[in-house]
């Protein structure tokens, strides 16, 4: 009230309360007796009158109701009561109700109510549920970091797809190199036009891409106008045809072949692998071919001996959007006939398709 008023009365025929200011201004306010029996039985802790007078109160007086019970600390009887989606969505997440909370979302389908109940999830460590909730907000960030904290390479892939689908590059780019699939990094750094970014990457990961990359470099070079540009353009060598420019150039496009065979290795979760600093590969590639662990055909290729392949990882649908129920690591497989590359713990290579 912005002056001061002077009750006169109550009218329960209307449910009105009268007052008059000094001005003898008449105004008059809804009260319902029924919201007043109501809550004079929650102050004294009556609930079983409460429950019967609850009924009589109309419901588009109920969520009222609901605010002077959530103010009294009976925050789950005010969600039984309220009739406000909103209102009763909170009082849902501060009482740690997801299932009431994830039923109430489904309702409105709001990005901001599908984030906070990511974040209750997370909190109660249901993960399944934070993935989902995360999904349906379409905050790529969040779900990248629960899925590298979960280790989980089915919601890895998911969400490598729907951040390409969405044009989240750089999310896409980063799900992509955990899950070690260069190409797909390459295909976003083209995709975005960082074609010098993808030439370098190509030459450490990826050199059998390289002279397609550097075709794409000298392209874009001549289209712009500025002489420096076209300088640069002009000194990009093809490897293939100025292989003397690239030191080891035959021996990384074997390297990479042997890279791509090993990454399709079972690997077991408790084995720790080791970092790209602790390795070299040339040198395992030499013991390898010493030992006729691996062997190229005509064509380049490498192929282990005597190694059995890891599974298929499964595939996520759209309907199984959280991708952790399914995530089950593969047993080790035992090898019969033992070499170097199973004697030795296939390292969890970040590009698996590294080379030199």
């Amino acid at each position: 009230m912005d002056r001061p008023l002077y009750l006169l009365g109550y009218m329960a025929k209307e449910s009105r309360v009268y007052a008059v200011d000094k001005e003898l201004n008449v105004v008059s306010y809804k009260l319902l007796l029924s919201v007043l029996e109501y809550q004079t039985a929650v102050m004294r802790r009556d609930f079983e009158t409460a429950d019967k007078v609850l009924a009589t109160i109309p419901k588009e007086q109920r969520t009222r109701v609901a605010h002077f019970l959530e103010k009294q600390g009976f925050k789950r009887q005010a969600l039984a009561v309220s009739q406000d989606p909103d209102h009763k969505f909170d009082l849902a997440l501060a009482l740690g109700d997801l299932k009431t909370a994830y039923d109430l979302a489904l309702q409105g389908d709001s990005e901001e109510k599908w984030k906070m109940l990511s974040q209750a999830a997370t909190l109660k460590s249901e993960l399944m549920l934070a993935g989902e909730c995360l999904g349906r907000a379409r905050d790529y960030g969040g779900l990248l970091l629960l899925a590298t904290c979960a280790g989980s390479a089915p919601l890895l892939s998911k969400l490598a797809a729907d951040s390409a689908a969405s044009g989240h590059h750089n999310v896409h780019f980063t799900t992509s190199l955990l899950l070690g699939d260069v190409d797909a990094c390459l295909e976003s750094l083209i995709a975005t036009d960082r074609i010098p970014e993808a030439a370098f990457f190509a030459r450490t990961h990826c050199p059998s891409q390289l002279q397609r990359i550097m075709g794409l470099w000298k392209e874009k070079a001549d289209r712009v106008q500025k002489n420096t540009t076209r300088k640069i353009g002009e000194s990009l060598a093809d490897p293939e045809k100025y292989e003397n420019l690239f030191p080891g150039w035959a021996a990384s496009q074997k390297a990479e072949s042997y890279i791509r065979e090993l990454s399709k290795l079972a690997v077991p979760a408790s084995v720790r692998a080791p970092t790209n600093a602790q390795r070299n590969v040339p040198e395992e590639l030499e013991t390898a071919m010493s030992t006729g662990a691996v062997v190229f055909d005509e064509a380049g290729q490498a192929h282990l001996r005597g190694v059995s392949r890891k599974p298929a990882p499964p595939v996520l649908s759209d309907d199984d959007s959280d991708g952790l129920s399914r995530d089950v690591v593969a047993p080790p497989q035992a090898h019969a006939e033992p070499d170097v590359v199973s004697e030795r713990p296939r390292p969890d290579v970040v590009p698996r398709h590294g080379a030199l």
